[in-house]
């Protein structure tokens, strides 16, 4: 998620939780060096600079049986609260079990057992109020989501900026919305884009993505990358130097983006260094200048930009994904609940 959320509002929440502190944990530092460009990274290495955006770690609130509660960010140091100032746009967690977990800007959706979608959050434009049916993925982006029904078409909701609650017709196997903008998967392999993002001077047409076949797509703020089925990496409208291997999975996010290779490595190029060496991973999700994976034993390790210290570890237990919004985290636990917990954040920048 990019810094277009700062300028919009927080008003509406789905619900409201109660209040609780979390358990401390540990994971990987930020890294990083001079900045000096979007290029590969390396631990100890420069760090980039690059528009784009995602969605980006963590107090923690959590699901799976009963309503869960929100842990208290860390302290702000200044302006209003850099994690949500009244009220955060984070809600209680629904109760119930979930297949998987999307978060947005300063809301989230995910998938329940059931197919059915669950939102929860900010609900300025009725980005929490999802159309009936069941699901197969669900994908939240800036203040609008999208999800793959269980016939394979495409259903949007929320405020639509520029075209981005429009989806084209066909039939699709995953969906990546970002900031007036989003991308499917189509069963084929290729990849159909729509949306109203802005077109940078000698940019491509962000809705224009490459020929192809992909395995996955993920769209960040002003730019978006893609699997191909051979394993390498593709992005567009962004001039981004790509590390070169073969992949299993890929998360854009504002800046930057990380991807996990085949030996369950992680790398990352942009404005963060990869996380330590001897990681194994099974899936990353990259947010605002923050991004957390879940390691191959289950458990979850985060790195970034922590803003001088204002992040709270994950939650602890055993995970089987993660999803990294603008506000806050979500995990999908081993029992199908899902924890969330609040990310590092600029003091001042987010919410009124």
């Amino acid at each position: 998620m990019n810094r277009l959320a700062l300028i919009i509002p927080l008003a509406l929440a789905c619900s409201s939780p109660s209040m609780q502190s979390v358990p401390p944990d540990s994971g990987p530092p930020g890294l990083g060096g001079t900045e000096d460009g979007l290029s590969p990274l390396a631990a100890g290495g420069s760090v980039g600079n690059g528009a784009g955006g995602a969605f980006a770690s963590s107090g923690e609130l959590g699901s799976g049986g009963t309503s869960g509660s929100v842990g208290a960010p860390p302290p702000s140091t200044g302006g209003s609260s850099g994690y949500g100032g009244a009220g955060g746009g984070i809600s209680g967690v629904p109760s119930g079990t979930f297949l998987s977990v999307s978060v947005g800007d300063t809301f989230a959706c995910g998938v329940m057992t059931d197919g059915t979608i669950s939102c929860w959050g900010d609900n300025t434009n009725g980005q929490c109020i999802p159309p009936t049916g069941t699901f197969t993925s669900v994908s939240a982006g800036l203040q609008f989501a999208c999800g793959v029904s269980t016939d394979g078409s495409i259903a949007c909701w929320g405020n639509s900026f520029g075209g981005e609650t429009a989806p084209p017709t066909g039939t699709f196997s995953s969906v990546s919305a970002g900031v007036e903008y989003a991308c499917g998967l189509k069963t084929d392999g290729t990849i159909a884009c729509w949306g109203g993002m802005p077109v940078p001077p000698g940019s491509a047409d962000m809705s224009t993505p490459p020929t192809g076949t992909f395995l996955a797509v993920s769209v960040s703020g002003s730019y978006a990358c893609g699997l191909e089925t051979d394993g390498s990496l593709v992005c567009w409208n962004a001039t981004i130097s790509l590390p070169a291997g073969t992949y299993v999975s890929l998360s854009a996010g504002d800046g930057y983006a990380c991807a996990v290779r085949t030996d369950a490595t992680v790398v990352c190029w942009g404005l963060w260094a990869s996380p330590a060496s001897g990681s194994s991973f099974e899936s990353v999700s990259v947010g605002d200048m923050y991004a957390c994976g879940v390691k191959i034993d289950g458990t979850i390790a985060c790195w970034g930009d922590t803003y001088g210290g204002q992040d709270t570890p994950p939650p602890t237990g055993t995970f089987t994904s993660v999803s990294v919004g603008y506000a806050f985290a979500c995990g999908v636990k081993t029992n199908a609940g899902v924890a969330c917990w609040y990310v590092p954040q600029p003091p001042g920048l987010c919410c009124p």
